[in-house]
């Protein structure tokens, strides 16, 4: 492996004896290094492969925009994340966060400061990627002094969540927490009670939400057409049903795919939950 261009003094693009190109990520890779020298693979921390990627291809522009100090943090915080949430992240998120960071904080300077509109819905509803968030505003910190805007964590989590997909697959983390918040809250105000967020049942309810919501834009929902069930679930659960098929029509008006009858079941389940251990709480503190 040789390299073919010098990125910065942490990046490299090297190519192989088949002419295969990788994007090479270290720290001090490319320091004092030109074209044609080979490639010590000790010092290689992550491995990038743009080859028939066009994107990825696109995303090596920026490396020569982007500070060397935003790759380094970034490949910090990619580090936490991946022990966090205990997944391999999509390797595009050291491009785009590196980018975005180095963004923030040219906002930062010139005291722009952007809304995030779902700055709410993803706190509460990815707290392990809102977490992450704040950890690199802290990182940003320490190494460059800046203090981020706390919103800036909610955008940092977006990142998070896009990059917790197959390669090559893309996910809106906006649109993915619009949608969640928007049954919860269709559903909490169609109950017309208080219910207790702090509760595992609610917990539970919005860990639902959260995968139906990934089958929904991935074109992967529940379908195995179990009608025995679905009368069932009808018969049992009157009120949660009734929920749910205003959460179908709610969810329809918005986007174009139909939910599925399965789909339409499970969710009126986790809305009984909701609502029976919601009664059964506020029977005990009325007895109390």
């Amino acid at each position: 492996m040789f390299i073919k261009k010098v990125l910065n003094a942490n990046s490299i693009l090297a190519e192989d004896q088949d002419r295969k190109e990788f994007v090479y990520f270290g720290k001090g890779i490319g320091y004092g290094k030109k074209a044609g020298d080979q490639v010590l693979k000790d010092n290689v921390n992550q491995v990038f492969i743009p080859i028939d990627n066009n994107q990825t291809k696109e995303y090596l522009y920026l490396l020569d925009s982007i500070p060397p100090v935003f790759l380094e943090i970034t490949q910090e915080i990619v580090k936490h994340a991946e022990e966090e949430l205990g997944t391999k992240l999509n390797l595009s998120i050291y491009f785009t966060l590196s980018d975005h960071l180095n963004f923030a904080v040219e906002r930062l300077k010139n005291d722009i400061n952007i809304t995030n509109r779902v700055f709410w819905e993803i706190k509460n509803y990815y707290p392990k990627e809102f977490s992450i968030g704040e950890y690199a505003i802290k990182l940003l910190k320490r190494h460059l002094g800046v203090v981020l805007p706390k919103e800036e964590a909610a955008n940092i989590a977006f990142h998070l969540i896009n990059a917790q997909t197959e390669e090559n697959q893309t996910k809106d983390g906006m649109n993915y927490a619009k949608l969640i918040g928007g049954i919860v809250n269709f559903v909490r105000y169609s109950l017309g009670t208080t219910i207790d967020t702090e509760s595992v049942h609610y917990q539970r309810f919005i860990t639902h939400v959260k995968f139906f919501v990934e089958r929904y834009f991935e074109d992967s929902m529940l379908n195995e057409e179990n009608d025995a069930l679905f009368e069932q679930i009808v018969l049992l659960y009157p009120k949660a049903m009734e929920v749910a098929f205003n959460v179908k029509d709610y969810i329809e008006k918005i986007y174009s795919n139909k939910l599925t009858k399965d789909e339409l079941t499970y969710l009126a389940v986790h809305i009984n939950r909701l609502l029976t251990y919601d009664e059964i709480d506020r029977a005990k503190d009325h007895n109390e």
